[in-house]
């Protein structure tokens, strides 16, 4: 249990975005209690905000992507993994593109824009939403779901057809040390023999090997090598991280994913809201209270039948 939290300053990074290519200036700004976080999608002189909320989720592919009033920004993941990872609650995100900037390929440098800006806490408590029944979600021989639990807790398990990745798997005990020095570093990935593909459909045309693990038959072709021997099943906790904060708060409970991604991720967080049954809301101002509702709508963007993301992605 905890106070609400926000950055003390506003800090700006830029680069590209990892689909689009396109040049991309990111600003984080404090925010008040019960804000969440908000992007602002600069604009000619305007700026429309969008909540990174699972009620404004749309379906796209390798990513994240939330959408309002016809606007859409999409690579949210890793942005939010490390504000949720350092437990980051309120903050305004202003953006000039319609994609967050790739960076180095994982939330390490966003983790250390962070941290450079400051954390502070704010005088309202923060709510958890404590799982107190299991709910499951399933797909084709993929799985995720979350379990009580009286901590915070991931488990990944990955596996793909590659000498260098076979099957990995990954205990994550969350809080704001271990996601700094265990997860936030871990890079997205990618295979050599995809990339014409994805240019093919649109995607990853800002990627590189500054910002992308890229894998030939049997070896890395980045010079500088793994970060972490096990980066890839690393990278897709930091991935799970990110998704889950779309439920706009802190979660207690034991997350257990088997060769998941980002759509079986965000159709969790949908089965949570749509299950208040399964949970209770706890801070440091209430008693535990059984939830009448969900505290947002669910997501429709996807369907059991959309949860088919290509197997190499990142």
């Amino acid at each position: 249990m905890r106070y609400q939290q926000t950055i003390a300053s506003p800090i700006t990074c830029t680069g590209v975005g990892l689909h689009s290519g396109q040049p991309v200036t990111m600003t984080l700004l404090p925010a008040p209690p019960n804000t969440g976080v908000v992007f602002l999608r600069k604009a000619g002189g305007s700026a429309i905000p969008l909540g990174a909320t699972i009620s404004n989720l749309v379906a796209t592919e390798l990513c994240t992507a939330i959408s309002s009033a016809g606007t859409q920004i999409k690579t949210i993941e890793h942005v939010l993994a490390a504000l949720c990872g350092l437990g980051v609650d309120n903050v305004y995100i202003e953006i000039d593109a319609g994609e967050v900037p790739v960076m180095d390929g994982s939330a390490g440098p966003f983790v250390r824009l962070i941290k450079a800006a400051g954390i502070v806490p704010q005088n309202r408590a923060q709510r958890f939403l404590k799982i107190m029944q299991p709910i499951e979600i399933m797909d084709r021989g993929r799985r995720v779901v979350i379990e009580p639990a009286p901590t915070p807790k991931v488990t990944y398990t990955i596996a793909y057809d590659h000498p260098l990745i076979g099957t990995q798997s990954y205990e994550y005990e969350c809080s704001a040390d271990s996601f700094e020095r265990d997860i936030a570093d871990a890079r997205t990935f990618g295979f050599l023999k995809e990339v014409e593909a994805l240019w093919s459909r649109g995607l990853g045309k800002g990627g590189s090997l500054d910002n992308t693990v890229v894998l030939s038959d049997d070896d890395v072709i980045n010079q500088s090598g793994l970060r972490f021997q096990d980066e890839f099943v690393r990278h897709k906790v930091l991935d799970l991280v990110g998704d889950l904060s779309l439920l706009g708060m802190p979660f207690i409970g034991h997350v257990k994913a088997e060769r998941s991604g980002h759509a079986l991720h965000t159709s969790l967080v949908n089965q949570i809201l749509r299950r208040p049954d399964c949970w209770v809301l706890l801070s440091l101002d209430d008693q535990p209270t059984l939830a009448e509702r969900p505290l947002v709508q669910p997501s429709t963007a996807y369907h059991s039948s959309a949860l088919t993301a290509p197997v190499a992605s990142v």
